[in-house]
Parts: C-alpha cells; structure tokens; sequence
C-alpha cells in the first residue's frame, strides 16, 4: 500500500468544483483524458460540451456497462454580508477555514456558525461577493495505511474510474455533475447511454461511509440498498461475479442516503445500478479519511465487473 500513487488524486481533491461549478473539474479531467488516451488498451469515443453540460461520457469498444462517478463537492454559498448557505449537505464547525474567489480577488476565510441559530457566516476582512462558492480548504494527507483529505468524496470515485479506462475493452466511463445538490446529470446520461448503446447496466463508483456495520480496511461497499432500492437480481448478479473472483468486499444496508443510482431509478428507462465504493470516516467534512486497502478493493472490482459483466 505504500506504493498505491495517489499524486493524481491529490491534484483531484484540490479542484474548486461545488455543485453548478464544476467546470474546473471537467476541464482538468478532460486533460488527463486527452494526455493518458494513447496509453490505455482501447481509446474512447469521447462525449462532453455543451449537450452534456459539465459531463463527460467515454465509450470503449461495444459497452453493456456505465460506470457513474460524480465531479462535484459539497460547499458553501455566500448570501449577502458574508452569511453563507450550504451547497449540498457539508459539516459544519466554527473554525473550518474555506476558499475561493470572487471580482476582487482570492479568498481564504474562517467559518462561524451560530451555536443556536447555526446560521452561517465566512469572517473574512471585506464582504465576499454575493453568489461566491467557498470550498473547504484542502490539507491532504498520507501515510502506510490512509489518505485523508477533504473531497475524497468524490474525487476518489473519479480516481477509481480514470484507472478503470486503463485495461478497459468494452465499457462506458461517466463523470457527472449536480449529484450532492440533488442530482439532476445522471438521469440524462443514462438515457443517452440506453437510446445510443443500449446499455442496461450501471454501477455507482462513489464513497459511502464507516458505520456500525461497514468498517475500514475490509474491503469497499457493495450497497445493497440506501434511500433507493436497486433491483435484487442484479445486485445478486455482481455479489456472484466478486465471490467466484474472490474479491474482498462488504455489504452495505443503509435507510438513507443516495448517489446517481437515485437519478437513474427514476428515469423511465429499464436500467439497472448498484452502488460500490469505499467508506470513509468524518463524512463531508476537511478531513474525510479512507483506508488504503478500500482503494485498493475498489480498483479491483471496478476492473472485475467491467470485464465480466
């Protein structure tokens, strides 16, 4: 594990991308796409611009199946005399210090929330634009057996899938956008994908979390259920793939929660999805904290399942 290059995915979780904002994402994975092309066992059919908004598809050979991974983060929003609102669901703390910029410049600012309002506001020496989004700022960290940073969740997913493209003969590669504002990209991809491909089948490479049930170092998540219920058959379909392979992996039940996998279950389209990623401790907060061996499980099943499936 002392091995696994995570200098890519650092550069990844520095990206200023909150949900609507994502440009910056997709401009720098598109580069990383175009630079790594060549290298990889097939080269793509590449789809992005302005009918795909801040998306990206990437088509490998005759696909059956879409791997989903979404470019935005959580953040903040600057309302008026420095009060902010959440994008998405962050953790909030007096003290995190947040980033951006706006028409006067760059700005590097502390949170301080209400202990009984808990309404918002970024202190900062002058009032921040209105309408500016403010990430966390990233410290990133590793060592033999974590990487913790802010935004694992989830520039990790992406990381996993630029290393799916690698060995990839058939297969579709989907970077979305808006998913921890509510979705809204992945129900319009899926479509485009089943119209022009066919493809009924779909995974989820996201970030889950540590919970009573789902440990760290055991393997990523295969999500059997979360707010959304993906078809049983299916799921059945992958557990079988990864238990012949002798792929480690945990099973997730959660009540709540939710990923693409939502959007695409809503579409009247007949398209099938299941979430699978590593879990994570402090939850969408600077200091998200995911296990090596979790990265490590989730590569392999990403690669296993594009292959088999």
């Amino acid at each position: 594990m002392k091995n696994l290059n995570l200098s890519f995915l650092k550069k990844l979780c520095a990206v200023h991308a909150p949900s609507g904002n994502e440009n910056a994402m997709t401009e720098l994975v598109l580069d990383y796409i175009n630079i790594n092309k060549t290298k990889w066992k097939t080269p793509p059919v590449i789809y992005a611009g302005e009918h795909f908004q801040n998306c990206i598809v990437l088509i490998f050979g005759k696909p059956t199946t879409a791997v989903y991974a979404h470019m935005d983060n959580i953040g903040f929003t600057v309302r008026y005399n420095n009060e902010i609102v959440k994008v998405g669901g962050p953790k909030i703390a007096s003290g995190y210090i947040l980033t951006g910029s706006d028409s006067q410049g760059r700005i590097e600012c502390a949170l301080e929330v209400d202990d009984e309002t808990k309404e918002m506001c970024a202190v900062f020496n002058r009032i921040i634009d209105p309408g500016t989004d403010l990430n966390f700022k990233m410290d990133f960290r590793e060592n033999d057996e974590y990487v913790q940073s802010c935004y694992l969740d989830n520039r990790l997913g992406v990381w996993v899938a630029l290393k799916s493209c690698e060995n990839l003969s058939n297969g579709a590669i989907v970077f979305s956008c808006w998913e921890e504002h509510g979705g809204g990209t992945a129900g319009y991809l899926a479509r485009f994908l089943y119209e022009k491909y066919k493809i009924q089948q779909s995974l989820i490479c996201d970030i889950t979390w540590v919970t009573e049930g789902v440990k760290h170092g055991l393997g990523a998540a295969v999500s059997m259920r979360d707010s959304g219920i993906p078809r049983r058959i299916y799921i059945n379909k992958i557990r079988e793939i990864l238990d012949t392979n002798k792929i480690k992996y945990q099973i997730e039940v959660e009540s709540s929660g939710g990923s693409d996998g939502n959007e695409i279950q809503k579409i009247s389209y007949p398209i099938d999805w299941c979430f699978i990623g590593a879990p994570e401790d402090f939850v969408h907060s600077p200091d998200e904290k995911v296990h090596k061996a979790d990265i490590i499980s989730m590569v392999e099943i990403y690669e296993l399942l594009l292959e088999k499936m």
